[in-house]
């Protein structure tokens, strides 16, 4: 018997790995979280699978449905939006799986942050611009940021920046960005990344508060904020430079420049 936490991705069925899918047609139990995943990534899952939505159970009751499991031996797939990694409320469930003697496996999957930002079209790191990504949040009421990790502190680097969950602290968001960052700097926002509701707006920082309505973008909202967003910067990596040489394309120098 194994618990397999599986990345659903941002939202799209078909943002799921293939690993992903294969292991929801083939357990017997599902756990999911169903004010995250959309009810169409179930869709990969055998028609007798046990599904169970996590979003009215305590982490209790998530534990009692692994110890039922283990009775039965039946693999369980806990599926997890985004990537278990970032944000997936997981490392106290493997605590109590291991307490518990039950083996588990993480599978990646997409997250929402890469999907943002396919979603605007942007890349979030060039060249001698930003070679940094800061993946963060603001403090809410189930879990609390560090102070050294607060906006205002990471806003020092002046790297992109991708902020969870940001749409109901839009105003303190702005406010602690600009401390460093130039008003210029450009912003984006994705509400629900991949979803067919999916909705974005792009601006700077100086311009955002004006141009977005209070309370529209509460929700699964992620900002996008650097100067590594600006499609006028043509800063180009030398990797593919006809003049660069690496371990797999040697350039040949002509016998004059010799």
């Amino acid at each position: 018997m194994k618990v397999y936490f599986v990345g659903a991705g941002p939202g799209a069925a078909d943002l799921i790995t293939l690993r992903g899918a294969r292991l929801l047609g083939s357990v017997r139990m599902v756990l999911y979280a169903g004010s995250l995943v959309p009810v169409e990534m179930l869709s990969h899952c055998a028609p007798d699978t046990e599904l169970l939505d996590t979003a009215q159970m305590d982490l209790e009751q998530q534990q009692a449905c692994y110890v039922r499991a283990k009775e039965q031996d039946i693999d369980v797939v806990r599926l997890h939006s985004g990537d278990p990694a970032i944000y997936g409320a997981t490392a106290e469930q493997m605590r109590r799986l291991e307490a518990l003697g039950i083996e588990y496996q993480i599978v990646p999957g997409v997250s929402s942050f890469t999907a943002a930002a396919a979603a605007i079209g942007t890349e979030l790191t060039k060249p001698e611009v930003s070679q940094s990504v800061i993946l963060t949040r603001v403090s809410g009421r189930a879990s609390a940021v560090p102070e050294l990790e607060s906006i205002a502190r990471l806003a020092e680097h002046r790297a992109t920046m991708c902020i969870f969950l940001s749409g109901p602290h839009l105003k303190k968001i702005v406010t602690d960005l600009l401390l460093h960052y130039p008003p210029e700097t450009p912003v984006s926002l994705v509400h629900r990344a991949t979803w067919p509701e999916q909705r974005s707006y792009t601006g700077t920082l100086g311009t955002i508060l004006e141009e977005t309505k209070r309370g529209a973008w509460n929700l699964t909202t992620m900002m996008l904020v650097g100067a590594a967003l600006d499609k006028g910067i043509a800063a180009e990596s030398s990797l593919y430079s006809k003049d660069f040489t690496h371990l797999f394309r040697v350039v040949k120098k002509n016998e004059e420049a010799a």
